[in-house]
């Protein structure tokens, strides 16, 4: 049976990590990534866990085994990693009156357990525990993986924005107000 909760053990970060280079788009072939889609960013677990620290991140489990997850990024960690700076530097410019946010850093499930509503059980997860301190989950996408902006828009998230950063189009969306 799969149970979502908050991150609260080294053991569930280092797991995290370890679905996560699964998944890496380095990682995955060209033809499943059109197919099964990917991710992109790498965390230490240096930064996973200073993150959780501040804002701890869902997870479903299955057992002892993590089967998706959906990382929970504070606007602090903006300047942290290279690849995401750009979304926040977008969301600060951008997007008026954006009010209190939390980054969804990632989202990711085990290629065992997909079509079995984790995805969606991982953000309605998080909307019900961070709504008292957040109003909205921003998170941005590679246009290139059409299976993950499908799941995203499926589940509510509307487009803000679309920019360029690093030779990617990206999609930057929103989920709330809660």
């Amino acid at each position: 049976m799969v149970v979502y909760k908050r991150a609260s053990e080294e053991s569930e970060l280092n797991r995290i990590l370890a679905l996560q280079q699964r998944n890496l788009y380095t990682n995955v072939p060209k033809e499943e990534q059109l197919k099964e889609g990917f991710v992109t960013v790498s965390h230490t677990f240096d930064i996973l866990k200073r993150m959780n620290d501040v804002c701890p991140h869902i997870i479903a489990k299955d057992g002892g085994k993590v089967v998706g997850y959906a990382l929970c990024m504070h606007p602090e960690f903006s300047n942290e990693i290279e690849v995401l700076r750009p979304m926040f530097d977008i969301i600060e410019t951008r997007i008026p009156n954006i009010g209190n946010y939390i980054a969804m850093g990632q989202v990711c499930v085990d290629k065992d357990y997909r079509k079995k509503g984790i995805f969606r059980s991982l953000y309605q997860t998080m909307q019900n525990t961070l709504k008292s301190e957040y109003e909205q989950i921003i998170t941005e996408v590679d246009a290139k993986n059409k299976r993950s902006l499908q799941a995203h828009y499926s589940v509510g998230f509307k487009l803000l924005s679309t920019h360029i950063s690093g030779g990617q189009e990206w999609k930057l969306i929103g989920l709330g107000t809660f």
